[in-house]
């Protein structure tokens, strides 16, 4: 019974993949959190509080259930399986015993359908807020994984509509709740930080493309796509049009948020530059240039905060 416990205990946090959550989800409340404490007369107990609910969301949605959906449907693929396994390549839980494909298929539909009746109280509830974020954190899990949308598994597809619109909401999530309102800076900070994070995840994605070339079926993501479209070198195509568009971001801050704006094409230079020379078929190169963007996220998210 304790071996049991244990192994369930080391398999859920080898699930969490914690570096990844608290680089993008942590550092996107942050980001929304900071100009809260700095510029608003806020108590500091109301925003440790939705810090820590916005903080337990997203370990929850990103953390478990969006990794859990994945993990089952790149495993029924074969593509974890052909994975080079350093930073991309799943959780690996299956693979390493923790817990079967089954058992993982049967909790997620469960925690989906739990999510939703919780949905639906919160709105008779009048939480109609907080129920509309479940919603989108639950839509983006199972559609980036699950058929019959699976558009992981599409071009462009899982980041436009699934994995954009959750950190979108997550980026909002806090000026929502606290103010009632969403205010011009929390719509910058958290669109930036957004495409920030869909950036490095197709960086994410470039060691795994031959293993998903290779997947049944095929899992075609933006940078398979641009792989099969103009050659192997251009499959860092898909991870500086984000930065392109996260850099665009700039203007819309205009003069108001110079120092805000400066900082941004810093961080997204240096991100470019690190895209551009990295060697794609070097997959621990590739894998360093991934962890250093995820750093970048993070000072980039605190440094949108403090400048607002």
């Amino acid at each position: 019974m304790a071996t049991r416990a244990l192994t369930i205990i080391q398999g859920s946090w080898q699930l969490l993949r914690l570096m990844a959550v608290a680089s993008s989800s942590f550092s996107t409340i942050l980001s929304t959190m900071l100009p809260l404490i700095l510029f608003y007369s806020i108590s500091t107990d109301t925003v440790l509080s939705l810090f820590m609910m916005l903080t337990v969301g997203a370990l929850f949605f990103h953390g478990v259930l969006t990794h859990m959906l994945n993990d089952v449907s790149d495993y029924k693929s074969g593509t974890d399986a052909h994975s080079p396994a350093i930073l991309s390549g799943g959780s690996r839980v299956t693979q390493d015993g923790y817990f079967s494909v089954e058992d993982l298929e049967k909790l997620g539909d469960r925690l989906i359908y739990a999510i939703i009746f919780a949905c639906i109280a919160l709105v008779f509830l009048g939480f109609y807020e907080i129920s509309m974020l479940l919603l989108i954190g639950v839509w983006a899990a199972a559609s980036y994984s699950r058929v019959p949308l699976q558009l992981s598994y599409r071009p462009f597809a899982g980041e436009v509509f699934s994995l954009f619109p959750s950190m979108l909401a997550l980026g909002l999530a806090g000026a929502w709740l606290a103010l009632d309102a969403i205010p011009l800076w929390a719509w910058q900070n958290a669109t930036i930080n957004a495409l920030f994070c869909v950036s490095w995840v197709m960086v994410h994605h470039i060691p795994d493309r031959i293993a998903d070339q290779h997947a049944a079926p095929k899992k075609r993501t933006s940078v398979v796509w641009a792989m099969e479209t103009f050659g192997q070198s251009f499959s860092r195509l898909p991870a500086l049009f984000y930065l392109f568009l996260t850099g665009v971001c700039i203007f819309w801050m205009g003069t108001e948020r110079l120092w805000a704006a400066l900082g941004v094409l810093v961080f997204v230079a240096a991100s470019a530059i690190l895209v551009t020379k990295m060697n794609i078929d070097d997959n621990q190169q590739v894998s360093t240039c991934e962890k250093i963007m995820l750093l970048l996220a993070i000072v980039n998210a605190i440094w949108l905060g403090v400048f607002m």
